[in-house]
């Protein structure tokens, strides 16, 4: 059981399992997708109402690229229909969508519904909720590898200026706290290229369960596990 008392301020999940879960049932991969549709508002509403402040969703990765071109679109128009659906209510719930990763490599209307809804959001402080799209662990550290040369070829920053406090203010998570814990869904015991730089300390809670199957209880399960469990950073 959750107590009041070291709640994580942010948790990650990698959501794995979707294609596996309609395999299961004989169903096209996509049926999968929109499956896992209701645990994304599970985990959502159980992050606010145990007062997490961040979690970040593992949405589509920068190697989800090489997936059939039709389940890409297929994926692409769920999320836009999230949108439509969804972006009320975060706004009713007082939640701020955000995105991480190489936005500008999505398709012109996804991006547009993503920016309206960000906007329509952007006052709002109960929970940030970040989904990872178009997202790679690698690809952020040399994102902010170049803005750093960038910022060094114009005199801004010097190489002894640079420490790992400065270096994560380029990253997409810049003033954000690293993720406590980390939840996988699906059994594997991968981090799948996902926030390699944020979860140095993070805990891992892996469960068998694949996500269209994740609900609240799930979610407050792997919170109580985080709590049960001592921090001890290297020492």
């Amino acid at each position: 059981m959750t107590t009041p008392k070291n709640i994580p301020r942010h948790v990650a999940i990698i959501m794995d399992g979707n294609g596996r879960w309609a395999a299961k049932r004989g169903l096209p991969r996509i049926a999968g997708h929109r499956a896992g549709v209701k645990a994304v508002r599970e985990a959502v509403d159980a992050a606010r109402e145990l007062g997490i402040k961040y979690i970040t969703l593992y949405t589509f990765s920068t190697e989800n690229w090489k997936r059939p071109r039709s389940e890409i679109s297929a994926l692409f128009r769920l999320l836009e229909d999230y949108l439509d659906k969804e972006s009320g209510k975060l706004d009713e719930n007082n939640i701020r969508l955000n995105v991480i990763g190489r936005m500008e490599g999505l398709p012109e209307q996804l991006k547009a519904k993503l920016l309206r809804a960000m906007d329509r959001t952007k006052d709002n402080v109960a929970l940030v909720l970040n989904l990872a799209l178009n997202y790679g662990g690698r690809a952020e550290i040399v994102d902010a590898v170049r803005a750093i040369a960038d910022e060094a070829t114009k005199g801004k920053i010097q190489a002894d200026d640079i420490d790992e406090e400065r270096f994560s203010r380029y990253l997409y998570t810049a003033g954000m706290p690293d993720p406590e814990l980390v939840i996988r869904t699906s059994g594997e015991f991968r981090i799948s290229n996902f926030l390699l730089w944020q979860l140095s300390y993070a805990e891992i809670y892996i469960l068998k369960k694949l996500w269209p199957d994740f609900r609240k209880e799930d979610f407050k399960r792997a919170i109580s596990e985080y709590q049960s469990r001592e921090r001890r950073f290297g020492g």
